[in-house]
């Protein structure tokens, strides 16, 4: 896992994305690998871009394996899968967008905008340290 740190999202942004990341991860473990075969799956979650003034940012969540693939014929809006079509669902819930490469295993990549508030906890652990 690489997840970017200093990082809070609201309810309606860390619910989607931790359904997401499940429904990602559970697909990479059931289809990704041969039983006897040992593989990678790999979490990654980054600001790209910040604008301080309008308190918006873009992050990007990858969610990737290097196992066996998806097929070449797979459409992403025109999956069977329940697990996928869930994962569409969300992203658009998310107004994000949704990548796939297939090269060297599976690599999703979800952008999506948020906008940043600070979070309770540490206004509360900085006016202790201040106090």
């Amino acid at each position: 896992m690489d997840l970017e740190e200093e990082t809070f999202f609201d309810m309606d942004t860390a619910v989607p994305l931790g359904i997401i990341v499940n429904e990602l991860v559970s697909n990479s473990l059931k289809h990704a690998f041969n039983e006897d075969e040992e593989g990678k799956i790999r979490i990654k979650l980054c600001r790209e871009e910040k604008n301080s003034e309008m308190g918006m940012s873009l992050f990007s969540l990858t969610v990737s394996d290097d196992g066996k693939g998806l097929p070449d014929d797979m459409e992403l809006k025109c999956v069977e899968s329940l697990g996928l079509q869930l994962v569409n669902i969300l992203v658009d819930q998310l107004d994000g967008e949704l990548q796939l490469k297939r090269e060297q295993g599976t690599e999703f990549t979800i952008k999506f905008k948020v906008i940043e508030k600070d979070n309770p906890a540490h206004a509360g652990l900085k006016s202790q340290k201040n106090g």
